[in-house]
């Protein structure tokens, strides 16, 4: 590991593999062309559902959900790839269409599911079960369940597939306008003399810088550079808000929450339960930020001193060095997860380069039928860099897990997929601290952890408040800027409490975070923090059996995406998550760093 000031640059990923040239590529573009008709062969096969489910229909029956399958599996490849095309080079207006193009397919997709849910709801229990006891659909029994428990709270098939057909054009599109906006915001920068200009994905990377003064000035800059978008952002906002409560008003669906809960296949009340033990615990925070303030020689706790660091912030890790970190401490627990990590960097399933003309933020996504992963992130060589790359393979590990699975029993909620990123992220981290002996690199460490906690707690309960007073306050009318920037910092209060000084609110939080413009998962922010206290409590169970867990946990992670998230806890951890015995000790154990902070933190302050 080096302690240099400059690192080698981090490398590009490989899309070659899939489909060579980009958004020009002919073989992306055949396999586009072979979508559209797959699309017109299954809408042919949707005449022979419109007789009864029995012996002598059976087969259609099973040819067409069959036919679904590689179907959604290939239209998300299309727009996987165009994803990551826009993601990696903003100006690529080519991919902004085949994106475009990618959800009109999936857009049929949908339709033709909605037709199948539709037609659930005609057989009898009987018939239907006769489907699911069908060999050829082994597997995805759960997926037929869940589909036609789904068809009961919709509205007629006709109505359903115009909404569809709309929110390509319009619900989709909005997404995908802020996304280009944000992308191609940029800023003057100015760093020991020398101004260059920033996109915001860079720009982030400097809120964890150690000078007080660049991390204030990147939060001045981002302000800035959304205060020049933000009537274009709530205009955004404000669409996909109405678009989705006409919809849930025409479904009879009364809570904005219904359809996030059940994308999570998770209770209201485990919900409920995970906030009201967060909200009783984060106080317990207080000391390790009082701790943190002396050693940063501040008064006042901002918004832009949450990434912050501690301890040793010299240290920077060139890529390839945060890959052996991530592969050597993650082996001591699972040799099958560290394998794949290694073969992941190997392959170049990785895109990290620091440069222009980038989107912000990280994501893995998947890549359709090639059984392989791209992952998207800037490194700069820190520490936080680090983790997000084992955030990221951790996400990419879940997949790999489930990749000989059905592709309808492979489809996991958010809430689960958080389980594995930060499952990685905490394995690697506890490693770490047990190797460590330098105490500025410990308290380094520590930091990482109790920073996690922080921002669960805080900044993502935050997202989860805001969104629940917007959606009640959209009902009543479109809101301004200024409405939801008094909303926000409302919610900030209610979330950070103690913790943050009231000079540090961040008002056009709502403005600047992607996640509130997502229009794939509404309430695109509790599965963050149920996944990172699920995760806490595999973790637990990691600890005490050891190695042998490895198995049980790969196990776990292959349920996933064929059952609710209150059975997966109750067969692999044999516990109930609507109770509050689960959450206190996840919390409890996410905090159990706080003294040891504040200890060390004390010593060499």
């Amino acid at each position: 590991m080096t302690t240099a000031t400059k690192i080698p640059p981090a490398p590009r990923w490989d899309l070659d593999s899939i489909f060579k040239g980009g958004s020009g590529s002919q073989e992306f573009a055949q396999h586009r062309q072979k979508v559209k008709e797959d699309l017109k062969q299954a809408e042919g096969m949707l005449k022979d559902l419109f007789v009864p489910l029995d012996e002598q229909s059976l087969d259609n029956w099973v040819n067409f959900v069959l036919k679904l399958q590689s179907l959604v599996e290939d239209i998300e490849l299309v727009i996987s790839f165009a994803g990551c095309l826009t993601s990696q080079n903003v100006e690529d207006t080519a991919a902004d269409a085949i994106t475009n193009e990618g959800y009109f397919y999936f857009s049929q997709w949908q339709k033709l599911r909605t037709e199948l849910e539709a037609h659930s709801l005609k057989q009898s229990e009987q018939q239907w079960q006769m489907l699911l006891d069908d060999k050829r659909l082994s597997g995805i029994q759960f997926f037929l369940k869940e589909l036609r428990e789904i068809a009961k709270s919709k509205m007629p098939v006709e109505m359903e597939s115009l909404a569809l057909d709309l929110s390509v054009n319009g619900y989709h599109a909005w997404n995908q306008l802020y996304d280009k906006m944000a992308g191609e915001l940029k800023v003057d920068f100015e760093e020991k003399g020398e101004v260059k200009k920033l996109s915001l994905g860079q720009l982030a990377t400097k809120m964890s810088d150690p000078d007080r003064s660049i991390r204030r000035m990147a939060f001045e800059k981002m302000t800035e550079a959304w205060k020049s978008r933000a009537d274009l952002a709530a205009m955004v906002l404000n669409a996909l808000a109405g678009f989705r409560l006409t919809l849930y008003h025409r479904r009879g669906w009364e809570s904005p929450l219904y359809e996030p809960l059940v994308m999570a296949r998770m209770q209201q009340k485990t919900l409920d339960t995970m906030w009201e033990v967060i909200s009783e615990k984060t106080k317990q925070l207080k000391p390790y930020i009082e701790a943190k303030k002396k050693l940063l020689g501040i008064d006042k706790f901002r918004w832009y001193d949450e990434f912050a660091p501690c301890g040793n912030t010299e240290r920077l890790y060139s890529f390839d060095e945060a890959g052996e970190f991530i592969y050597e401490n993650i082996k001591s627990f699972s040799s099958d997860m560290a394998e794949f990590a290694k073969m992941a960097l190997a392959h170049h399933w990785v895109e990290a380069e620091d440069r222009p003309g980038k989107r912000g933020g990280g994501f893995c996504t998947g890549m359709g039928s090639f059984k392989q992963s791209r992952i998207f992130m800037t490194y700069a060589g820190t520490y936080e860099n680090l983790l997000t790359l084992a955030h990221e393979l951790g996400h990419a590990y879940h997949s790999w897990v489930l990749k000989d699975k059905p592709v309808f029993a492979g489809s996991y909620p958010m809430n689960l997929a958080e389980t594995a990123s930060i499952f990685s992220e905490t394995v690697v981290t506890d490693a770490a601290l047990k190797q460590v002996s330098d105490p500025q690199e410990k308290l380094m460490l520590l930091e990482q952890k109790l920073q996690s906690a922080y921002v669960m707690f805080t900044d993502i309960h935050t997202r989860y408040l805001f969104d629940k007073s917007f959606y009640t306050e959209r009902k009543k009318g479109v809101l301004s800027k200024e409405q939801l920037s008094e909303l926000m910092v409302k919610a900030q209060k209610k979330a950070f409490g103690p913790l943050l000084d009231e000079s540090g609110y961040h008002p056009l939080f709502w403005c600047s975070k992607l996640h509130f413009f997502i229009t794939d998962v509404p309430f695109y922010n509790f599965p963050y923090t149920f996944g990172y206290l699920f995760s806490g409590g595999v973790y637990d169970r990691a600890q005490q059996e050891g190695t042998a867990f490895a198995d049980k946990y790969r196990a776990l992670l292959a349920d996933t995406g064929s059952m609710t998230t209150e059975d997966l806890a109750r067969k692999h951890l044999g516990v109930d998550l609507t109770q509050s015995e689960f959450w206190v000790k996840a919390v409890d154990r996410a905090l159990a760093n706080v003294d040891e902070f504040v200890r060390l933190a004390n010593s060499l302050s």
